[in-house]
């Protein structure tokens, strides 16, 4: 299919000369995906070498989250700032972390992985086998939870409050560990636009309040200006920079 898309892409738009992809989960620096909680039986998946093969091309796999937050901070939501942390509203949830003007991986490249945060203990099961992480309350998969909860079908305002919160809890977390100075919202769930930033905004701000908003300045919550898209940019951004022409990491990416 990458083969195929390859041929298409050449055809129309001239030579292509590395892929990138965005996968969810643990994806380590030599680009395998090492686990996956919402993709059963996914362990130890070398993607990389394989698409490298069938494409005759370099190719770059990296977490989909940490794509996004580098086609958010080039292209979109947080352009021009330093510290900002992009969260993925999606099945489940995760994160893309830029502080001091680069984006982080951790020790072995799994860092971002925000939504197995333990919001409550003894919780929900998640599919990772804890109970109570933050992506059982907080993400898509929450909301048809909360969705399937209550008198009426569609996703209220009553509902997307509930949800706003939970959401809220997770992001005043990460702000207080992170320091960070934007926010921006993406996956799925983003799509519900103001509906759902307003009230996440209302919670971080009484959160905030209540753990130093007096001396804090306050965060900028956005959603993705890429929206879905933005993972997909963010994996050919990389490749590009990476092992295209010009120069490679160019601001800070790689």
């Amino acid at each position: 299919m990458v083969a195929q898309l390859r041929t298409e892409l050449e055809a129309r738009d001239g030579e292509v000369v590395a892929v990138g992809v965005g996968l969810p989960g643990l994806v380590d620096r030599r680009g395998r995906l090492r686990h996956a909680p919402h993709l059963p039986g996914v362990v130890d998946l070398d993607v990389a070498g394989p698409l490298a093969e069938a494409t005759g091309l370099p190719v770059v796999a990296d977490n989909d989250a940490t794509c996004a937050l580098v086609a958010e901070h080039r292209l979109g939501a947080a352009r021009g700032v330093h510290d900002a942390v992009l969260v993925t509203l999606g099945t489940g949830i995760g994160a893309g972390l830029l502080l001091g003007g680069r984006v982080q991986r951790g020790a072995s490249g799994f860092a971002g992985e925000v939504g197995h945060m333990v919001v409550e203990v003894g919780g929900r099961a998640c599919p990772c086998g804890r109970r109570g992480c933050w992506e059982r309350y907080a993400s898509g998969s929450a909301l048809e939870h909360l969705v399937a909860e209550a008198p009426s079908s569609r996703p209220d305002a009553e509902v997307l409050g509930q949800l706003a919160g939970w959401v809220a809890l997770g992001l005043a977390n990460l702000v207080q560990v992170l320091d960070v100075e934007r926010v921006v919202v993406g996956g799925g769930l983003a799509a519900l636009g103001e509906a759902l930033l307003a009230p996440v905004r209302a919670a971080l701000a009484a959160a905030a309040e209540a753990a130093g908003g007096r001396v804090r300045p306050p965060v900028t919550v956005l959603g993705a200006e890429l929206g879905e898209q933005a993972g997909a940019v963010g994996a050919a951004l990389l490749a590009r920079e990476r092992l295209g022409p010009g120069p490679s990491g160019a601001g800070g990416l790689g």
